[in-house]
């Protein structure tokens, strides 16, 4: 079989290699590398035997996502604010300053007042999108 026959080669590349399809959940850890502490672009794109330049236009197009999800509309969900039951005056002084988000497909997430905002609103979009 001859190389124009498609000895094993993908069409339009003549090295023989394959294009790579990355998932996206692939690309958001690899970019997430990018952003620790002391991490280095070449290296976590050399790790993953990924071109440098496509690693930069991942994390590109990361904040630009996040950034258009900071413009978005704020949407809201129902609260209530509700008393704790008379059981509850005797509760320990960890669950003062606790706040309870409830959402409609009936998931809970507790938290207490030193929350980091950032990392609620992580959390809130992990459960709106089940």
């Amino acid at each position: 079989m001859s190389v124009l026959e498609g000895e094993g080669r993908s069409a339009g590349r003549s090295d023989g290699r394959r294009r790579r399809r990355w998932l996206a959940d692939e690309r958001q850890r690899i970019v997430a590398e990018t952003f620790e502490p002391g991490a280095s672009v070449s290296i976590v794109a050399r790790r993953h035997d990924l071109n440098a330049n496509m690693l930069f236009t991942w994390r590109r197009e990361a904040k630009q996502a996040a950034a258009r999800m900071l413009e978005a509309p704020a949407t809201f969900v129902a609260a209530e604010i509700a008393r704790e039951p008379s059981s509850a005056a005797s509760a320990t002084s960890s669950a003062l300053g606790r706040m309870e988000i409830a959402f409609p497909g009936g998931e809970r997430v507790i938290v207490g007042a030193d929350v980091d905002a950032a990392a609620l609103a992580r959390v809130i979009k992990v459960v709106l999108r089940r």
